[in-house]
């Protein structure tokens, strides 16, 4: 780790690292050019070699070819954790067109307005998910979106064509002819899944992908002896990178879960081998809640977790009752990994901090005024570094970064002396009462370790006087009871100045999240709002 004569944090291995010409779907080839026979993709009864991937790739992507997809037209897919999903996404970009992920939960008004956006010509669907009929709204959005001429069903029956089946048995032995294409085309189009009214469409390159998985295996050292479990969506960024991408590029099996089942996914976990994954806070917390007393520790060497909050107990636990090394990480759809914790860090390390710096990648974190923030100081946090997207789709490159490349994460920071990035939380969670900024973050991680609290999200809500105060809207376990002044007690047990403290309490039976896990934090801030208007006041609510 080292610091810039501007004050800038950037990985240790910036002078080494470079962005290379090496195309995704070659990866590809050359697993199976090495070890053809070797298993690929787990998916239930499903195992396919990669010489049985690569196949279907090639056919999938001659059937597309026949229904003019080339360089540059995006090609989008709403398919669960199935092998079709890996095949669907190598076809696209082996023609130099744009895969274009769309998680399994978007409905309609999503729907109608990505591909509308995103002027997609191809969808792929499951004939019908978890009780949804894809393949009719499919239909619907075929003639609702000018640019999309073909829909096609996945693992769905004869009578609504075409089928996947169907493209396979029509696709060319020896695949369409190669187009020239260059690293630096844009190749992945994912809508971000956050708060704002429309979702933004985030470019990525062959570099960039490839680059981001190549810090990856360096800082966890991982080789083709791993395998990796992968319950994320595959049409989230890290299920794609790291249920996709990553084993494909280490020449490993990759295990997929469709559906969240935390006592199945502890059996793929021994069954398979499985040594490695990332995944959000639920997935850790569902296995870790899931184990019983007396666990063997299993074959996981390293569970990374990010993509939400991380509560540091989580990580502690992860060790005490699996005896796994968890860390945490962060990045972004925009910037998929900046830190991550290593595997020898120590537990402490892991737990509080979201790791150092990957790769080339640098960060700075500027205080209001744009001066840069003292080591330990929390600020605004700037990125930038190869791993970064290309841009939003339709939108002016202003947007994406500044003219030296920084990109704005919206996000509240700290680096301290040794290079440990501190996540604190979205700059609109920063409370700012009496002139104090307040992190939710820390408060929230607080809350956490009370046997009552099963969830917790700290919002900020108007006040005349103050500025803002605190809300917490809480989750409370089955069978506990929770008030205002038992949150201050617990508060005030773990010698946490008094004007952090929450002063409303909503005990809610659920918190609104985005598809990715992230609690939507502006939702909660326009409820509490709403309740005190009703109320007739803007200071202090009570607890309901």
């Amino acid at each position: 780790m080292s610091t810039t004569p501007t004050g800038h944090v950037r990985g240790r291995d910036a002078p080494q690292a470079r962005r290379g010409e090496e195309l995704l779907d070659a990866q590809l080839d050359r697993a199976a050019e090495s070890h053809g026979s070797r298993t690929a993709i787990v998916d239930g009864t499903h195992r396919l070699s990669y010489l049985d991937l690569a196949r279907r790739v090639d056919r999938i992507a001659g059937a597309m070819r026949r229904r003019d997809i080339g360089p540059g037209d995006v090609v989008s897919f709403q398919l669960p954790n199935w092998w079709e999903a890996s095949v669907v996404h190598f076809a696209a970009i082996r023609l130099g067109a744009v895969s274009n992920p769309l998680v399994p939960i978007l409905r309609r008004r999503e729907l109608s307005f990505i591909l509308t956006q995103a002027r997609s010509k191809m969808l792929f669907v499951p004939a019908t998910y978890r009780g949804f009929d894809h393949a009719a709204l499919a239909e619907e959005l075929c003639a609702e979106v000018a640019t999309l001429g073909t829909s096609v069903v996945v693992r769905g029956t004869e009578g609504r064509a075409p089928t996947f089946a169907e493209l396979l048995d029509e696709g060319a032995e020896d695949g369409p002819p190669a187009a020239a294409r260059s690293a630096s085309d844009p190749v992945l189009l994912m809508y971000t899944s956050g708060t704002e009214a429309r979702p933004k469409g985030v470019l990525h390159s062959h570099e960039s992908l490839v680059y981001e998985n190549r810090t990856m295996i360096e800082r966890f050292s991982l080789s083709e002896r791993d395998s990796v479990f992968m319950p994320s969506p595959v049409t989230h960024i890290s299920g794609l990178l790291y249920g996709i991408h990553l084993p494909v590029a280490l020449g490993t099996k990759a295990v997929f879960l469709d559906q969240w089942r935390p006592e199945q996914g502890h059996e793929l976990v021994r069954a398979e081998g499985c040594t490695f994954t990332v995944g959000a806070t639920p997935f850790l917390k569902g296995l870790v809640d899931a184990a019983p007393d007396d666990a063997e520790a299993g074959p996981m060497r390293c569970f990374v977790c990010g993509g939400a909050d991380v509560p540091p107990q989580l990580i502690r636990l992860a060790e005490e009752k699996l005896g796994w090394v968890a860390v945490r990480a962060y990045g972004s759809t925009e910037f998929p990994t900046l830190s991550a914790g290593g595997p020898d860090d120590p537990l402490e390390r892991r737990a509080t901090t979201d790791g150092r710096i990957l790769g080339a990648a640098e960060a700075r974190v500027l205080t209001d005024d744009g001066t840069e923030a003292p080591p330990g100081t929390v600020g605004n946090l700037y990125v930038r570094g190869p791993e970064a997207f290309l841009g939003y789709l339709g939108r002016a490159a202003g947007e994406a970064a500044d003219p030296e490349g920084w990109i704005d994460t919206g996000d509240q920071a700290a680096i301290d002396p040794e290079g440990y990035v501190s996540i604190l939380g979205r700059t609109k969670d920063i409370i700012l009462r009496g002139g104090e900024n307040i992190s939710a973050k820390e408060v929230e991680e607080i809350l956490l370790g009370h046997p009552a609290v099963l969830e917790v999200a700290v919002v900020a809500m108007p006040d005349e006087v103050l500025t803002e105060r605190a809300c917490a809207f809480v989750v409370t376990r089955p069978g506990t009871s929770l008030d205002l002044a038992e949150i201050s007690r617990h508060l005030e047990s773990r010698h946490l100045a008094r004007q952090k403290f929450p002063e409303r309490l909503e005990l809610v039976d659920s918190l609104p999240r985005t598809a990715s896990g992230k609690v939507q934090k502006a939702v909660l801030r326009g409820q509490v709002r709403d309740q005190l208007i009703a109320e007739g006041r803007t200071a202090l609510g009570s607890a309901r």
